[in-house]
């Protein structure tokens, strides 16, 4: 079976605004939510950039039913991932029996430079994820941890103030590499669809957990207006190769996204024409890829295009 999301994208909104559409997906019936976690926003225009563990608190304690994940969360760098583990275990008790989705990646240099260390490769940052990810878990044990590692020191740490499981690790992954990393690490695959072979590689090496996919739309009155919106608001995502993971600033953003034009944007991986059909032969594909779990962004200011189209053209379809 398959269940559905919507994603609080904490690079447009503030907080108060994310925890009142965490609010409206769950009384429109989402099975689950998910806020991005950034220091920074990619670009100017998208203006926020909220601290992640508050806003999971607020929305934990303003919804009731629906499933709630962060996606995703760096725990190598920016913070120790003994506090990661420490904010992660409160959260999920803070959800009762309600599903924890504990995002987990590599990370952006975008956010993560700004304590001042260097930006490792990415098969470093992979040694260090696999790290972080034993040293967290060894701590939801509940037990006194020490550890001394490669990249990590912990010393007499406990956490006394945990969930009656611990949270599942959802591992990010864009390659296949990371994604058979994700199938001897994680507890599931988080990624954008529909990606097959990011699947495929997932469960080839032992993945068995739920795969998480997202797909970004732009949902506006004309086709024009939804590529006009997402040029202004998202068009970073049309940046090839690794650009996304390797530019420290918004304002290197800017600068590469200058580039971009809204051609570029209308024939990319955002999901621009407003023909229902195309955004149900969308979540097909994912579907049919393997993912369980598929989740919508919709760029812009207007999110109630969005909930008012997908409530009545796509997702009766389902």
């Amino acid at each position: 079976m398959t269940e559905f999301g919507y994603t609080l994208s904490s690079e447009e909104f503030g907080p108060t605004e994310l925890v009142d559409y965490a609010v409206e997906a769950e009384d429109r019936g989402y099975d689950f939510v998910s806020v991005s976690d950034h220091f920074h926003p990619w670009l100017e225009s998208q203006g926020e950039s909220p601290f992640v563990w508050n806003t999971l608190g607020a929305v934990a304690r303003a919804t009731d039913s629906v499933d709630v994940g962060v996606g995703v969360n760096c725990p190598i760098m920016r913070i120790h991932p003994v506090n990661v583990a420490q904010a992660a275990a409160t959260t999920a008790a803070m959800l009762g029996d309600r599903e924890f989705f504990f995002g987990v990646g590599t990370g952006e240099q975008l956010n993560e430079h700004v304590v001042g260390e260097h930006w490792p490769e990415h098969d470093v940052r992979l040694e260090m994820l696999a790290e972080a990810i034993d040293v967290m878990r060894s701590l939801w044990t509940g037990e006194q941890v020490s550890h001394h590692g490669e990249h990590y020191t912990v010393e007499n740490a406990r956490l006394f103030t945990l969930p009656e499981n611990p949270p599942p690790v959802v591992v990010s992954a864009f390659g296949e590499q990371t994604a058979q990393a994700a199938g001897d690490l994680g507890d599931g695959l988080w990624s954008v669809g529909p990606q097959d072979d990011v699947a495929e590689a997932y469960e080839s090496n032992g993945g068995d957990g739920p795969k998480l996919a997202q797909i970004t739309v732009c949902c506006a009155e004309t086709e024009d207006e939804a590529v006009s919106t997402a040029h202004e608001y998202w068009r970073q995502s049309a940046l090839s190769g690794e650009l996304n993971q390797l530019l420290p600033t918004p304002v290197h953003f800017e600068q590469a996204t200058q580039m971009v034009s809204e051609e570029d944007v209308r024939e990319g991986n955002t999901v621009t024409d407003q023909d229902p059909q195309t955004h149900i032969d969308l979540v097909e594909q994912c579907r049919d890829a393997g993912y369980d779990h598929i989740y919508f962004h919709q760029i812009g200011p207007d999110q109630e295009q969005f909930f008012e189209f997908y409530e009545e053209e796509v997702l009766p379809s389902f």
